[in-house]
């Protein structure tokens, strides 16, 4: 949207400025400062090289999780947000990326850098797989067909495989590493997640721009209408549920490395609603949809929430006496994260995202925003 306005008195000369993610000197010293600053990040803490104590050490692991997770509900932006196809199984497809990782490197002694492609392209083909039913169903029972491997997937990887990924027990993960280097802190695995995060958010943001990413919002918005232009539609369904799936391959071989610890608990459904939700709150269809969500989710986690929770804890059995207070206490982050959502869905419905954009369209259009 706010990509195709600009300022008064800027024009493309070339087709390369066209064709710009970043079309303006001003943009692109925003993009390359911000990324320089994000990427400064662990020299600013106490824990880095230079010993600094400017940021608290704990927002490396932050920063972290949020970029990980950027990369999975990436995915799921082109699933859902470009070609309109709904997953309940992302979580799944995540673990089916950590665990091929972790099996890679423990029993083959695959290094990090090799287990975590093969990963990325099993988990692609696994959602493939599960993709199969789109050919004849959508909507809700695509939503039914894809539930399917968030049941099926964990019982797989806890029962035949029982004896490669410990079940229910924690399965241990080796430290990345690249020849002398040795990747076991948050400040060393910073500078393979976020980087990683960013040319994958880049790779999705240019694969909406070619001729694919076309197909997709075309399927999107009436894939009867797309079959009569000649698309595709059910190839360009299975390619999206691998690109879909590739990158939760991915997010999921970077969590099992960050954390160095596996259980099938950090994959069960509702972290796939929860990804859902972190999709819709930051913007469906939009290149910042997921880096929008995801960080707004995790900094309502981390902050808010445990801000607020003792003050409800002491309030909210005199407001609802005729439920247990215990069972008040337990559901309280579920109530707030429920209660975030439904505001979100009744008052900005389009995301985080979708008011960025009319912000930086209305700067360009500055003074006359109206």
């Amino acid at each position: 949207m706010s990509a195709n306005i600009r300022p008064s008195g800027v024009f493309d000369t070339s087709y390369a400025q066209d064709i710009a993610l970043n079309r303006t000197r001003g943009d692109k010293l925003l993009v390359f400062g911000l990324t320089a600053l994000l990427l400064a990040v662990p020299f600013l803490t106490s824990a880095g090289p230079l010993g600094l104590d400017v940021l608290p050490v704990f927002w490396i692991g932050i920063i972290n999780r949020i970029a990980t997770l950027v990369i999975a509900v990436q995915g799921l932006n082109i699933l859902m947000g470009y070609t309109g196809q709904i997953s309940l199984g992302h979580a799944a497809f995540m673990a089916v990326g950590a665990y091929t990782a972790a099996i890679l490197s423990r029993e083959l002694g695959m290094t990090f850098w090799l287990a975590l492609p093969l990963a990325a392209l099993f988990t692609g083909l696994v959602g493939l797989l599960f993709g199969l039913p789109s050919l004849r169903v959508k909507g809700f029972y695509l939503a039914m067909a894809t539930l399917a491997a968030q049941f099926i997937i964990p019982w797989i990887l806890h029962h035949p495989l029982e004896h490669l990924t410990n079940g229910s027990r924690p399965l241990d993960v080796p430290v990345p590493t690249l020849g002398p280097l040795l990747f076991a802190s948050d400040g060393a695995m910073f500078y393979i997640i976020v980087p990683l995060s960013i040319l994958l958010a880049l790779a999705a943001r240019n694969i909406t721009r070619t001729r694919t990413g076309r197909a997709f919002v075309a399927v999107r918005d009436n894939d009867l209408a797309a079959e009569l232009m000649g698309i595709n539609v059910f190839a360009y369904k299975l390619q999206a549920f691998f690109i879909s799936s590739l990158y939760a391959g991915v997010a999921g071989a970077l969590m099992a490395y960050d954390t160095n610890s596996l259980t099938l608990t950090a994959f069960e459904l509702n972290k796939s609603i929860e990804y859902l939700a972190m999709l819709v709150i930051g913007g469906a269809g939009f290149p910042l949809g997921a880096l929008f969500g995801v960080s707004f989710i995790n900094l309502l986690k981390e902050f808010v929430i445990p801000t607020i929770t003792p003050g409800l804890r002491v309030n909210l059995p005199q407001l609802l006496p005729f439920i247990d207070a215990v069972s008040i206490n337990a559901a309280i982050n579920p109530l707030l994260f429920g209660a975030v959502l439904i505001i979100f869905l009744v008052f900005e419905p389009r995301g985080l995202a979708y008011r960025w954009e009319i912000l930086k369209i209305s700067w360009k259009l500055r003074p006359f925003s109206h």
